[in-house]
């Protein structure tokens, strides 16, 4: 049987100091919204040249003055995506992107695709992705708070922002891209780590009936070893496909697969060490389950 219960609390102090981390990069650098939240143009390019290159194209475009501008490979050598803030909001800015390139490279490209995205619809994009995301914690909450007892309840939405906040905080110090994909990985991640938390406190809560003369620090190391083949199976699994999807989805896919990945490795994390440790500190007993019964 392995002693996870032996590393409850320098894995506390860890996950701490990750989230205080975090939490300092979200206040002080904040996120890298994508077009999605704030507004702007994005074009996907093809060109019939295989001498044009990511910092030439970079170049070109910056003496444009199209404000916040990314360019970067998409697919193959000669595909690239391209995004810009258009701050002047110019309604003709694609022509003259189209001519400029024209101009500079020759007739070479392709615009194979072309979205704008408005400042009031990237505003509302923005405030619908963070209701979601806070609406699902919420429910989370609610469905453990029916389903178990409040210390269970208080363990899982813990373990919850602590994925959440810490996967935010990555992508914010790697100034990774936050477009409406992450916000679908982001609440994927909510119900990926309550399903697996659920899963031990189920045989939690059954091995605190069945051995009443075993303390909760033992007995959720208990727990954690009999659903320990399950959750392995599930993450190793789950964690190939992402990996898979990262190495050959390509670009769009990268930071809905790479947030993915985070999510799944601190959800079996924060299920073994934050969920567990919250119901150790709180001292939970067969007492507290059976006076939870006489109530209900």
């Amino acid at each position: 049987m392995i002693q996870f219960n032996r590393f409850y609390t320098k894995c506390n102090i860890i996950s701490l100091m990750f989230v205080t981390i975090s939490l300092f990069f979200l206040i002080f650098k904040g996120l890298n919204f994508g077009i999605d939240f704030k507004g702007g143009t994005l074009i996907e390019l093809r060109s019939s040249s295989n001498t044009i290159n990511v910092s030439s194209l970079r170049e070109n475009l910056s003496q444009m003055d199209l404000g916040d501008i990314s360019v970067k490979k998409f697919g193959n050598e000669q595909d690239f995506l391209i995004k810009f803030e258009n701050k002047d909001n110019k309604d003709d800015i694609i022509e003259e992107i189209k001519s400029n390139l024209d101009k500079s490279f020759g007739n070479n490209f392709n615009f194979r695709r072309v979205e704008n995205v408005g400042p009031k619809v990237s505003a509302e994009l923005l405030k619908s992705g963070i209701i979601a995301i806070s609406l699902s914690l919420t429910l989370m909450l609610i469905y453990i708070w029916i389903r178990f007892e409040w210390q269970f309840s208080l363990g899982a939405i813990l373990a919850l922002f602590h994925d959440v906040i810490i996967t935010l905080g990555l992508f914010s110090f790697l100034s990774l891209e936050i477009n409406l994909s992450i916000v679908a990985a982001v609440l994927t991640i909510v119900g990926y780590s309550m399903n697996d938390t659920v899963v031990i406190f189920d045989r939690v809560r059954e091995n605190l009936k069945k051995y009443s003369d075993i303390k909760i620090f033992e007995l959720t190391n208990i727990s954690i070893n009999e659903t320990l083949s399950r959750t392995l199976i599930t993450s190793v699994t789950t964690l190939l496909a992402l990996f898979s999807i990262f190495f050959f989805g390509g670009e769009i896919l990268k930071g809905f697969s790479l947030a993915m990945i985070f999510g799944v490795i601190f959800g079996t994390y924060s299920s073994i060490y934050i969920a567990n440790t919250v119901l150790v500190r709180l001292k939970v007993s067969q007492k507290t389950i059976l006076k939870d019964e006489e109530k209900n």
